[in-house]
C-alpha cells in the first residue's frame, strides 16, 4: 500500500467527517476516482459501491449523458438567482415531475437537499393552516422508526427514541408518534395495525396538521419495509380527520422501491411529497417539494401573500439539467426491469445469512437488500473487511445493507452479497 497522502492526513486533522469524532476519527477511505459502479482509492484498489453514494447514484459515476448535460449547461450558465428570475431548465425539470409523480401535485419548490425539503414540506403545511385560520394545528403526526433529515425540523419528527437526534430533544418542537407500522411489506395484511395511528388522529385533531412519514420504506431509522395497506390507510385517515398527508420519498423515488414512486405501491397521491437524492442521479445537490393546488393557493390568497422561503441557489441550474437528464434517464430505460434483477440477487445472494445466529432478519425490496443483526456492527473495523473484499458498504447500527446503482453487473452483485455473507458470518 502507498504512503498516506498529504491531503489525506490534512484531512484527518481538520475535516469533520459527517456522524464522526475529530479525536481518534475512524478510518477514511480516499477515493481519487470513479466510474460505473466502481470508486478507485489513491493506492490503486477499486471497490465496488454497494452505497450509490448514499443511495443517490442510480446511473453509477461519469455516465457519459449526465456528463454531456453539465458541461452543455456551463456553455450558458452555471447559477442565477431565483427570486425574480427563470431559467427553462427549472421550468421543464418542473414539468417533468409533475408529470410523473402521483396525481394533482401541481405546484414544485426547488431546494438545496433532502432535509430542506422537508422543512419546506413543514412550513407549507404550517403556513397552510395559518392561512385558513387554523394557527391551533401546528402539531405533526408521523410513526416510529422514521428518518427525515438532519435539519431542526426534519430532526422534530425523526423518531425521538431510536433515532441519531435525542441529544436535541429538549429544543425540538414536540410531536406525536404512532408505533412503527410492524407488518412487513409481504406478510398478510391486519387492518388492526392502524388503530393506534387512527386513535392518535382522533384525539389530537384539534392540533395536528398533517401526517409525514416515508412511504413503504423505512430508510436510516431503521430500514423496514412495511405494507402497503398501512399507506393505504394512513390516507384514509388524513381524509376523515381533514390532515394533509406528506410523503418523504427522498430515499425512495426513482424507482428504488420497484415503483417510480414508492406512493404507488398504495395507489395513493399526498398532498406534499419530497424528493431528492436520485434527483440529480448523485451527481449535484438538488431537492424539490412538490405540492397540491389547495395546499398552494391557500397559502397564496392569505397574508403575507407569499409562501416565506427560498434558498440562496434554489432551482440552480446546473443542477436543474443534471436531474432533467437523470430523470430521462431513468424514464427511456427498463428501470424497472434492471431493479427486478437486483431483487431477485439480492434475496439470492444474501439468503445464507438467514442461518447465522448473529442475524436477525434478512429482508429485500427492490434494489435494497438488508440483513439486520442481533449486535451493533463496530465502526472502526467492519469498514477495513469490506474493502479488504473490494466492496464499499457503509452499515450503521445494526444494520448492514446495499442500494448499488441500477446499472450494476450480476457480477459485481455477486461480488456485493458474498462479501456481506462472508463479513456477517465474521462477527461475533
Amino acid at each position: 500500500m502507498s504512503a498516506t497522502p498529504a491531503w489525506l492526513a490534512y484531512d484527518r486533522e481538520h475535516v469533520w467527517h459527517p456522524y464522526s469524532t475529530l479525536i481518534d476519527p475512524p478510518p477514511v477511505f480516499p477515493v481519487v476516482g470513479a466510474e460505473g459502479c466502481r470508486l478507485k482509492l489513491a493506492d490503486g484498489r477499486e471497490l465496488i459501491d454497494g452505497m450509490s453514494s448514499w443511495w443517490s447514484a442510480i446511473h453509477g459515476y461519469r455516465h457519459p449523458v449526465l456528463d454531456t448535460a453539465v458541461r452543455g449547461q456551463l456553455e450558458h450558465m452555471a447559477h442565477v438567482m431565483f427570486g425574480g428570475l427563470a431559467h427553462e431548465g427549472a421550468a421543464e425539470l418542473a414539468r417533468t415531475l409533475v408529470d410523473i409523480t402521483p396525481a394533482g401535485l401541481n405546484h414544485v419548490f426547488f431546494a438545496d437537499s433532502g432535509s430542506v425539503a422537508v422543512e419546506v414540506a413543514i412550513k407549507m403545511a404550517l403556513q397552510y393552516r395559518a392561512a385558513r385560520g387554523e394557527v391551533e394545528k401546528q402539531k405533526l403526526l408521523t410513526v416510529r422508526g422514521g428518518y427525515h433529515g438532519d435539519t431542526f425540523g426534519a430532526m422534530a419528527v425523526c423518531d425521538p427514541v431510536t433515532g441519531m437526534h435525542s441529544l436535541f430533544n429538549s429544543v425540538l418542537p414536540e410531536h406525536i408518534f404512532a408505533p412503527r407500522p410492524d407488518v412487513a411489506f409481504s406478510e398478510t395484511w391486519d387492518a388492526a395495525v392502524l388503530t393506534d395511528l387512527r386513535e392518535l388522529a382522533a384525539f389530537h385533531a384539534d392540533t395536528l396538521t398533517a401526517i409525514i412519514l416515508e412511504p413503504i420504506v423505512q430508510g436510516a431509522g431503521g430500514m423496514w419495509f412495511y405494507h402497503p395497506a398501512y399507506l393505504a390507510g394512513v390516507r384514509e385517515i388524513c381524509d376523515e380527520f381533514g390532515l394533509l398527508l406528506i410523503a418523504d420519498e427522498i430515499a425512495t423515488g426513482f424507482g428504488r422501491s420497484g415503483r417510480l414512486f414508492a406512493c404507488e405501491h398504495a395507489g395513493i397521491a399526498p398532498d406534499i411529497l419530497c424528493l431528492g437524492k436520485a434527483l440529480t442521479g448523485g451527481y449535484m445537490t438538488l431537492a424539490a417539494t412538490l405540492v397540491n393546488s389547495e395546499v398552494a393557493y391557500t397559502i397564496c390568497r392569505a397574508e403575507p401573500g407569499v409562501f416565506m422561503h427560498g434558498p440562496t441557489f434554489m432551482a440552480n441550474a446546473l443542477a436543474c439539467a443534471c436531474a432533467r437528464a437523470s430523470v430521462e434517464l431513468v424514464l427511456n430505460s427498463d428501470w424497472s426491469g434492471n431493479v427486478a434483477r437486483i431483487e431477485a440477487a439480492l434475496r439470492q445472494g444474501l439468503a445464507p445469512c438467514r442461518d447465522l445466529p448473529q442475524v436477525a432478519d434478512v429482508r429485500c425490496l427492490g434494489a435494497i437488500g438488508v440483513v439486520e443483526l442481533k449486535e451493533p456492527v463496530d465502526m472502526r473495523s467492519i469498514p477495513h473487511a469490506f474493502v479488504a473484499r473490494g466492496v464499499w458498504l457503509r452499515p450503521f447500527g445494526r444494520l448492514v445493507y446495499v442500494m448499488p446503482p441500477y446499472i450494476v453487473s450480476d457480477a459485481e452483485l455477486t461480488q456485493l452479497t458474498a462479501a456481506m455473507v462472508e463479513v456477517v458470518s465474521e462477527l461475533p
